[in-house]
């Protein structure tokens, strides 16, 4: 859908993973709401909005955006909730500048790993009638899709645990602390299998995050004299049938279908455009299907972008959910990643020379929904 009104990210901030007993939820969130408009140099008074991306069985806490608004300035201005995914929160808070009714959104969403099982929150959250009886979390329905893809392309059982450490490389050097050993592909294979073909090795363990973004419309943007912007030039989000049996797992046909209406936003003929490109994956099985929908690679070139440090788009410089797997708000926290890549935010493993930038966020089972954000140094496509 063009967007009929400019808008661009203009300050975050990101928090993963995050290991403390010694701050509330409701601190973090006031801290990370802060810390995304000191990036953005601007006070909650200039805030005309708030989305928050969380999810009342995740958080283990009924009506989470209540406890939440607080925190993040909500109280007297208007705040919305999205539970389905952090992601959602953002491509809500843009279509709300482009109503025009807002100048400003500040979206925040975050995840944590208080729940006693985030897989039976997983199954409760899964179709009542079918998915839910089996029973089937999150991760079963990665399993059942990496066993797809490996029935129709068996090269993927070799690559997934190079992509893995691929990954795990790019993350050593963004988030040192937080990235962990990068163990080699015969060690990842040796590990035990948790679902059958996924591994344990080729997974992080599910970590508390927290992520925040601040939107602005592009007559903000000139009044307040914000010099490096992230221009979101394309946009598109779909979702696929909720049954299982009902969806060919060894392609992601929402995911083709958000990247159509993003490069058609953005005037993007192909991925080649792109200079950098966030991919949300939580199994290298998942990475190498979006490398088909995307464009980035067919099934007989994986093997040469697995074995590339470096390829065109240069991918996941953050190193991934393969690296740091925030719960919930991972979506969010990719395009968070490509946005300041674009800003020249990205810190240690900021890219040089970054005009475009490709963010992919997924969620729910094998999946599920898809989004695709283009971002851009200057305006274009169809704002």
């Amino acid at each position: 859908m063009p967007l009929n009104r400019p808008t661009a990210v203009i300050g975050s901030a990101i928090m993963v993973p995050i290991h403390t007993d010694r701050q509330s939820l409701e601190e973090i969130l006031y801290e990370v709401a802060q810390a995304a408009l000191k990036s953005a140099g601007i006070p909650i008074e200039d805030i005309d909005g708030i989305i928050v991306g969380s999810n009342d069985q995740v958080d283990g806490r009924a009506i989470s955006i209540m406890a939440a608004s607080g925190s993040v300035g909500g109280v007297d201005r208007d705040i919305l909730s999205t539970p389905s995914a952090g992601e959602h929160a953002f491509v809500m808070g843009v279509l709300r500048i482009a109503s025009a009714h807002f100048e400003t959104q500040l979206i925040v969403s975050w995840g944590v790993t208080e729940a006693s099982s985030l897989s039976e929150v997983e199954r409760l959250a899964a179709d009542p009638y079918f998915h839910r009886k089996l029973p089937l979390d999150d991760l079963s329905s990665f399993a059942l899709q990496a066993n797809a893809l490996i029935a129709a392309q068996p090269q993927a059982q070799t690559l997934a645990a190079q992509l893995v450490q691929q990954n795990r490389r790019r993350g050593s050097l963004a988030y040192p602390e937080a990235t962990g050993p990068i163990e080699t592909p015969a060690e990842i294979d040796a590990s035990k299998a948790v679902r059958w073909p996924v591994r344990e090795a080729m997974l992080r363990a599910p970590t508390m995050g927290a992520v925040a973004l601040v939107l602005a419309s592009e007559e903000f943007v000139t009044k307040a004299g914000i010099t490096n912007p992230a221009w979101i030039r394309g946009m598109g989000w779909a979702t696929e049938a909720a049954f299982l049996g009902d969806r060919d797992l060894t392609a992601a046909t929402a995911l083709q279908e958000a990247a159509r209406q993003a490069f058609a936003d953005a005037g993007v003929a192909t991925i080649s455009e792109i200079d950098v490109a966030e991919i949300s994956a939580a199994t290298p099985f998942q990475e190498l299907i979006a490398y088909q929908a995307l464009g980035i690679a067919e099934p007989a070139q994986w093997a040469d972008v697995v074995s590339k440090e470096h390829v065109h788009p240069t991918l996941n410089l953050s190193g991934g959910v393969a690296s740091i797997n925030p719960v919930f708000c991972g979506g969010l926290v990719r395009i968070a990643e490509a946005a300041n890549q674009v800003m020249g935010t990205a810190g240690k493993h900021q890219a040089a020379k970054v005009d475009t930038a490709l963010a992919h966020a997924a969620s729910g089972p094998a999946m599920m929904y898809q989004t695709v954000v283009v971002f851009g140094s200057k305006l274009g496509g169809t704002q």
